[in-house]
């Protein structure tokens, strides 16, 4: 793979639910410095945030979308995952999102399943219903 063309930049760290701790880095284009996208790392194994939120979540900006700035992004989030003492995390998405599917197959994370979402799940009402799950070995 070529030489990123994004850069991560802290933004801040927070609880998901109260429980999980997570951080949240903007994707930053390595040239221009603009921001295109930002990217979340919960540092936990908890089960019931895993099962359909998974470690890794990521947006890219309308405008920057098509440049693999997402796959970009989870590549540099690697070496911080990997300094967090984890050597696989989970990465979901909605099962007609292709743009983020195909993020997840150039890193080289294996779709594992397809689950349906209970309805008492946040995502459940915000009328989503399946997520794929994709593992990313990484260590």
């Amino acid at each position: 793979m070529n030489e990123s063309p994004v850069i991560l930049r802290f933004a801040k760290s927070y609880l998901v639910d109260g429980t999980v701790p997570a951080e949240q880095y903007s994707i930053v284009e390595k040239e221009s410095l603009e921001k295109v996208g930002a990217i979340r790392f919960r540092l936990s194994n908890k089960d019931d945030i895993l099962l359909y939120a998974g470690h890794i979540g990521y947006n890219v900006d309308q405008a920057h979308r098509g440049k693999r700035y997402a796959a970009h992004a989870c590549l540099a989030l690697k070496a911080i995952a990997l300094q967090n003492g984890f050597i696989e995390l989970i990465i979901t998405c909605d099962p007609d999102n292709w743009p983020s599917r195909r993020t997840c197959e150039y890193i080289g994370a294996e779709l594992i399943d397809i689950i349906d979402l209970p309805p008492d799940n946040d995502m459940y009402r915000d009328g989503e219903r399946r997520k794929c799950r994709y593992q990313w070995r990484i260590g």
